[in-house]
Protein backbone atom coordinates (compact mmCIF):
# COMPACT_ATOMS: atom_id res chain seq x y z
CA UNK A 1 0.00 0.00 0.00
CA UNK A 2 1.09 3.38 -1.14
CA UNK A 3 1.71 5.81 2.55
CA UNK A 4 0.14 8.99 1.82
CA UNK A 5 2.45 11.94 0.79
CA UNK A 6 4.95 9.24 -0.65
CA UNK A 7 7.15 9.71 -3.99
CA UNK A 8 4.93 7.10 -5.75
CA UNK A 9 1.93 9.32 -5.06
CA UNK A 10 3.48 12.36 -5.59
CA UNK A 11 4.44 11.12 -9.09
CA UNK A 12 1.38 9.03 -9.90
CA UNK A 13 -0.69 12.38 -9.43
CA UNK A 14 1.61 14.79 -12.03
CA UNK A 15 2.12 12.02 -14.83
CA UNK A 16 -0.59 13.05 -16.77
CA UNK A 17 0.33 16.94 -16.39
CA UNK A 18 -0.80 17.21 -20.04
CA UNK A 19 -4.35 15.94 -19.85
CA UNK A 20 -5.23 19.02 -17.28
CA UNK A 21 -7.02 21.80 -19.21
CA UNK A 22 -6.00 25.30 -19.07
CA UNK A 23 -8.33 28.30 -19.34
CA UNK A 24 -5.76 30.35 -21.88
CA UNK A 25 -6.45 34.06 -22.37
CA UNK A 26 -4.49 35.60 -25.62
CA UNK A 27 -3.79 38.90 -26.56
CA UNK A 28 -2.98 40.76 -29.77
CA UNK A 29 -3.73 43.34 -31.75
CA UNK A 30 -3.89 41.29 -34.99
CA UNK A 31 -6.89 39.24 -35.89
CA UNK A 32 -5.04 37.31 -38.05
CA UNK A 33 -2.63 36.38 -35.05
CA UNK A 34 -5.73 36.07 -32.94
CA UNK A 35 -6.81 33.22 -35.21
CA UNK A 36 -3.96 31.16 -35.62
CA UNK A 37 -3.34 31.13 -31.62
CA UNK A 38 -6.96 30.04 -31.32
CA UNK A 39 -6.93 27.39 -33.38
CA UNK A 40 -3.69 25.86 -32.27
CA UNK A 41 -4.66 25.79 -28.55
CA UNK A 42 -8.27 24.57 -29.00
CA UNK A 43 -6.30 21.85 -31.55
CA UNK A 44 -4.16 21.28 -28.20
CA UNK A 45 -7.31 20.82 -25.87
CA UNK A 46 -7.31 23.73 -24.26
CA UNK A 47 -9.89 26.54 -23.59
CA UNK A 48 -9.54 29.55 -25.58
CA UNK A 49 -10.69 33.19 -25.41
CA UNK A 50 -8.83 36.51 -27.11
CA UNK A 51 -8.45 40.24 -26.36
CA UNK A 52 -7.34 42.90 -28.41
CA UNK A 53 -4.84 45.04 -26.15
CA UNK A 54 -3.78 44.83 -22.27
CA UNK A 55 -7.13 47.46 -21.32
CA UNK A 56 -9.52 44.51 -22.98
CA UNK A 57 -7.59 41.60 -21.43
CA UNK A 58 -7.70 43.41 -18.19
CA UNK A 59 -11.21 43.37 -18.40
CA UNK A 60 -11.60 39.96 -19.26
CA UNK A 61 -9.76 39.29 -16.33
CA UNK A 62 -12.86 40.74 -14.30
CA UNK A 63 -15.24 38.29 -15.87
CA UNK A 64 -13.61 35.28 -15.75
CA UNK A 65 -10.30 33.28 -14.62
CA UNK A 66 -7.23 32.17 -16.76
CA UNK A 67 -4.31 29.61 -16.14
CA UNK A 68 -1.92 31.25 -18.86
CA UNK A 69 -1.72 34.36 -20.62
CA UNK A 70 0.22 34.06 -23.97
CA UNK A 71 0.48 38.19 -25.03
CA UNK A 72 2.13 40.03 -28.34
CA UNK A 73 4.35 42.94 -26.55
CA UNK A 74 3.56 45.79 -29.18
CA UNK A 75 -0.34 47.07 -28.76
CA UNK A 76 -1.91 50.12 -28.51
CA UNK A 77 -3.66 51.22 -25.37
CA UNK A 78 -1.43 48.96 -23.24
CA UNK A 79 1.21 47.21 -24.40
CA UNK A 80 2.65 44.01 -22.99
CA UNK A 81 4.73 44.50 -20.79
CA UNK A 82 2.67 46.82 -18.64
CA UNK A 83 0.20 43.94 -19.19
CA UNK A 84 2.51 41.86 -17.78
CA UNK A 85 3.57 43.61 -14.85
CA UNK A 86 -0.39 44.02 -13.96
CA UNK A 87 -0.77 40.49 -14.16
CA UNK A 88 2.02 39.37 -12.37
CA UNK A 89 0.95 42.01 -9.16
CA UNK A 90 -3.03 41.04 -9.26
CA UNK A 91 -2.82 37.63 -10.82
CA UNK A 92 0.60 35.96 -9.23
CA UNK A 93 -0.54 32.97 -10.42
CA UNK A 94 -1.44 33.21 -13.47
CA UNK A 95 1.33 32.53 -15.75
CA UNK A 96 2.78 34.46 -19.01
CA UNK A 97 4.23 34.10 -22.33
CA UNK A 98 5.15 36.92 -24.02
CA UNK A 99 5.40 36.75 -27.97
CA UNK A 100 8.07 38.80 -29.41
CA UNK A 101 9.42 39.58 -32.95
CA UNK A 102 12.98 38.70 -34.03
CA UNK A 103 13.83 42.72 -34.29
CA UNK A 104 11.96 42.73 -30.91
CA UNK A 105 13.64 45.83 -28.65
CA UNK A 106 13.33 43.27 -25.62
CA UNK A 107 15.61 41.10 -23.95
CA UNK A 108 14.32 37.72 -22.65
CA UNK A 109 16.15 38.86 -19.12
CA UNK A 110 13.90 41.83 -19.07
CA UNK A 111 10.56 39.92 -19.88
CA UNK A 112 11.57 37.46 -16.93
CA UNK A 113 12.22 40.56 -14.46
CA UNK A 114 8.67 41.77 -14.90
CA UNK A 115 7.32 38.70 -14.51
CA UNK A 116 6.98 36.67 -17.65
CA UNK A 117 7.21 32.83 -17.47
CA UNK A 118 8.52 32.21 -21.12
CA UNK A 119 8.31 33.74 -24.62
CA UNK A 120 7.77 32.73 -28.00
CA UNK A 121 9.23 34.68 -31.40
CA UNK A 122 7.61 35.45 -34.77
CA UNK A 123 6.82 33.66 -36.38
CA UNK A 124 6.63 30.09 -34.27
CA UNK A 125 5.37 26.74 -35.41
CA UNK A 126 2.54 25.08 -33.13
CA UNK A 127 5.37 22.37 -31.99
CA UNK A 128 7.13 25.14 -30.14
CA UNK A 129 4.26 26.78 -28.65
CA UNK A 130 3.13 23.14 -27.29
CA UNK A 131 5.63 22.56 -26.08
CA UNK A 132 6.58 25.86 -24.01
CA UNK A 133 2.60 25.15 -22.91
CA UNK A 134 3.70 21.33 -21.91
CA UNK A 135 6.20 22.83 -19.71
CA UNK A 136 4.09 25.64 -18.11
CA UNK A 137 1.48 23.21 -17.53
CA UNK A 138 3.62 20.48 -15.60
CA UNK A 139 5.43 23.44 -14.00
CA UNK A 140 1.93 24.65 -12.49
CA UNK A 141 0.62 21.33 -11.55
CA UNK A 142 4.12 20.02 -9.86
CA UNK A 143 3.51 23.53 -7.88
CA UNK A 144 -0.33 22.70 -7.05
CA UNK A 145 0.29 19.51 -5.53
CA UNK A 146 3.36 20.75 -3.89
CA UNK A 147 1.53 23.38 -2.30
CA UNK A 148 -1.50 20.58 -1.54
CA UNK A 149 1.06 18.07 -0.11
CA UNK A 150 2.65 21.09 2.38
CA UNK A 151 -0.70 21.58 3.48
CA UNK A 152 -2.05 17.68 4.99
CA UNK A 153 -0.46 15.59 7.33
CA UNK A 154 1.29 12.88 6.24
CA UNK A 155 -0.42 9.79 8.47
CA UNK A 156 -4.35 11.03 8.56
CA UNK A 157 -4.46 13.36 5.36
CA UNK A 158 -6.51 15.89 6.92
CA UNK A 159 -5.64 19.22 6.71
CA UNK A 160 -2.38 20.10 8.88
CA UNK A 161 -1.48 22.91 11.32
CA UNK A 162 0.03 25.22 8.58
CA UNK A 163 -2.86 24.51 6.60
CA UNK A 164 -5.14 25.34 9.58
CA UNK A 165 -3.52 28.92 10.41
CA UNK A 166 -3.89 30.18 7.13
CA UNK A 167 -7.55 29.01 6.79
CA UNK A 168 -8.75 30.56 10.54
CA UNK A 169 -7.16 34.12 9.37
CA UNK A 170 -9.42 33.64 6.13
CA UNK A 171 -12.61 32.68 7.83
CA UNK A 172 -12.21 35.09 10.90
CA UNK A 173 -11.85 38.01 8.81
CA UNK A 174 -14.57 36.65 6.45
CA UNK A 175 -16.60 36.07 9.59
CA UNK A 176 -16.36 39.82 10.87
CA UNK A 177 -16.53 41.27 7.44
CA UNK A 178 -20.06 39.33 6.85
CA UNK A 179 -20.91 39.65 10.24
CA UNK A 180 -22.33 35.56 10.33
CA UNK A 181 -21.20 33.14 13.49
CA UNK A 182 -17.81 31.18 13.50
CA UNK A 183 -16.85 28.63 15.94
CA UNK A 184 -13.74 26.92 16.71
CA UNK A 185 -13.72 23.41 18.16
CA UNK A 186 -10.59 21.85 19.52
CA UNK A 187 -11.01 17.98 20.86
CA UNK A 188 -8.16 15.66 21.91
CA UNK A 189 -8.29 11.37 22.59
CA UNK A 190 -8.39 10.84 26.27
CA UNK A 191 -5.91 8.32 27.67
CA UNK A 192 -4.06 8.22 23.93
CA UNK A 193 -0.92 7.95 25.89
CA UNK A 194 -2.33 4.47 27.73
CA UNK A 195 -3.52 3.21 24.61
CA UNK A 196 0.12 3.25 22.67
CA UNK A 197 1.74 1.46 25.79
CA UNK A 198 -0.89 -1.02 25.97
CA UNK A 199 -1.47 -1.28 22.19
CA UNK A 200 1.86 -0.12 20.27
CA UNK A 201 2.34 2.64 18.22
CA UNK A 202 0.84 0.92 14.79
CA UNK A 203 -2.64 0.54 16.90
CA UNK A 204 -2.26 3.83 18.21
CA UNK A 205 -1.90 5.15 14.54
CA UNK A 206 -4.94 4.27 13.43
CA UNK A 207 -7.29 5.51 16.47
CA UNK A 208 -5.54 8.45 14.51
CA UNK A 209 -6.15 7.69 10.97
CA UNK A 210 -10.10 6.69 12.04
CA UNK A 211 -10.28 10.16 13.09
CA UNK A 212 -10.46 10.69 9.24
CA UNK A 213 -13.62 8.97 9.09
CA UNK A 214 -15.11 10.14 12.78
CA UNK A 215 -15.05 14.13 11.25
CA UNK A 216 -16.79 13.47 7.89
CA UNK A 217 -19.40 10.99 9.56
CA UNK A 218 -19.69 14.42 12.06
CA UNK A 219 -19.70 17.17 9.82
CA UNK A 220 -21.70 19.34 7.65
CA UNK A 221 -19.87 18.08 3.67
CA UNK A 222 -18.07 21.10 2.52
CA UNK A 223 -19.44 23.33 5.54
CA UNK A 224 -17.18 22.27 8.71
CA UNK A 225 -13.30 21.62 7.58
CA UNK A 226 -11.40 19.21 9.88
CA UNK A 227 -7.40 19.52 10.79
CA UNK A 228 -4.77 17.54 12.56
CA UNK A 229 -3.89 20.39 14.78
CA UNK A 230 -1.11 18.37 16.59
CA UNK A 231 -0.07 14.59 18.26
CA UNK A 232 -3.47 13.29 19.18
CA UNK A 233 -5.61 16.86 19.21
CA UNK A 234 -7.70 17.99 16.39
CA UNK A 235 -9.69 20.88 15.07
CA UNK A 236 -12.99 21.93 13.50
CA UNK A 237 -13.61 25.35 11.77
CA UNK A 238 -17.27 25.49 11.63
CA UNK A 239 -18.80 28.82 9.86
CA UNK A 240 -22.56 29.81 9.79
CA UNK A 241 -23.59 27.76 12.45
CA UNK A 242 -25.45 28.19 16.35
CA UNK A 243 -24.21 26.60 19.49
CA UNK A 244 -27.02 23.76 19.12
CA UNK A 245 -25.06 22.71 15.39
CA UNK A 246 -21.67 22.73 17.51
CA UNK A 247 -23.42 20.43 20.16
CA UNK A 248 -24.79 18.62 17.21
CA UNK A 249 -21.87 18.48 15.43
CA UNK A 250 -19.43 17.59 18.63
CA UNK A 251 -22.22 15.09 20.03
CA UNK A 252 -21.86 12.97 16.75
CA UNK A 253 -18.18 13.31 16.93
CA UNK A 254 -18.21 11.56 20.24
CA UNK A 255 -20.66 9.14 19.60
CA UNK A 256 -18.99 8.16 16.04
CA UNK A 257 -15.60 7.98 18.16
CA UNK A 258 -17.27 5.52 21.08
CA UNK A 259 -18.47 3.01 18.38
CA UNK A 260 -14.92 2.32 17.46
CA UNK A 261 -14.50 0.67 20.63
CA UNK A 262 -10.97 2.14 20.94
CA UNK A 263 -10.91 1.71 24.86
CA UNK A 264 -10.02 3.11 27.14
CA UNK A 265 -9.87 6.06 25.23
CA UNK A 266 -12.58 8.76 24.41
CA UNK A 267 -13.06 11.98 23.29
CA UNK A 268 -12.46 15.77 25.01
CA UNK A 269 -13.71 18.51 23.47
CA UNK A 270 -13.28 22.52 23.80
CA UNK A 271 -15.55 25.09 21.61
CA UNK A 272 -15.65 28.41 21.32
CA UNK A 273 -17.25 31.68 19.78
CA UNK A 274 -15.48 33.96 17.54
CA UNK A 275 -16.14 37.75 19.52
CA UNK A 276 -14.94 40.67 17.41
CA UNK A 277 -12.94 42.37 19.75
CA UNK A 278 -12.61 45.51 17.86
CA UNK A 279 -8.41 45.16 17.03
CA UNK A 280 -7.86 43.36 13.84
CA UNK A 281 -7.75 39.62 12.49
CA UNK A 282 -4.88 38.36 14.12
CA UNK A 283 -5.76 39.42 17.56
CA UNK A 284 -9.19 38.45 16.91
CA UNK A 285 -7.58 34.76 15.76
CA UNK A 286 -5.87 34.24 18.94
CA UNK A 287 -8.50 35.26 21.86
CA UNK A 288 -10.58 32.63 19.74
CA UNK A 289 -7.42 30.02 19.64
CA UNK A 290 -7.21 31.22 23.77
CA UNK A 291 -10.84 30.54 24.57
CA UNK A 292 -11.16 27.35 22.49
CA UNK A 293 -7.90 25.81 24.40
CA UNK A 294 -9.22 26.91 27.68
CA UNK A 295 -12.87 25.41 27.00
CA UNK A 296 -10.66 21.96 25.83
CA UNK A 297 -8.43 22.40 28.80
CA UNK A 298 -12.02 22.73 31.69
CA UNK A 299 -12.97 19.57 30.13
CA UNK A 300 -9.64 17.82 30.50
CA UNK A 301 -9.77 19.07 34.21
CA UNK A 302 -13.09 17.79 35.03
CA UNK A 303 -12.23 14.34 33.50
CA UNK A 304 -12.50 14.53 30.16
CA UNK A 305 -15.14 12.73 27.95
CA UNK A 306 -17.53 15.11 27.15
CA UNK A 307 -18.01 18.62 25.63
CA UNK A 308 -17.64 22.27 27.00
CA UNK A 309 -18.44 25.62 25.70
CA UNK A 310 -15.85 28.46 26.12
CA UNK A 311 -17.20 30.21 29.90
CA UNK A 312 -18.89 26.80 31.26
CA UNK A 313 -16.39 24.70 32.82
CA UNK A 314 -19.16 22.21 33.30
CA UNK A 315 -19.56 18.98 30.52
CA UNK A 316 -22.38 20.62 28.18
Amino acid sequence: MTKIGSSETFYETIKDYTMERQNILCVDDEPGILGVLSEMLIEFGCDCEVAHDGLEALEKFKKGSFTIVITDLEMPKMNGMDLIREIAKEYPDVDTIAITGYNAKYQYTDLIEIGASDFITKPFHANELQAKLNRLIRERVLKTELTRLSMKDGLTNLNNRRSFDIRLREEVGRAVRQRYNLFLMLFDIDKFKNYNDQYGHQEGDAVLIAMTEVIAESTRKDVDVGYRYGGDEFALIIPQANRKQCKGIANRLCGNYERRNFAPTSLSVGIAKLEDIGENVKDNVSNLIRQTDEALYNCKRNGGNGIVFYGEDDHS
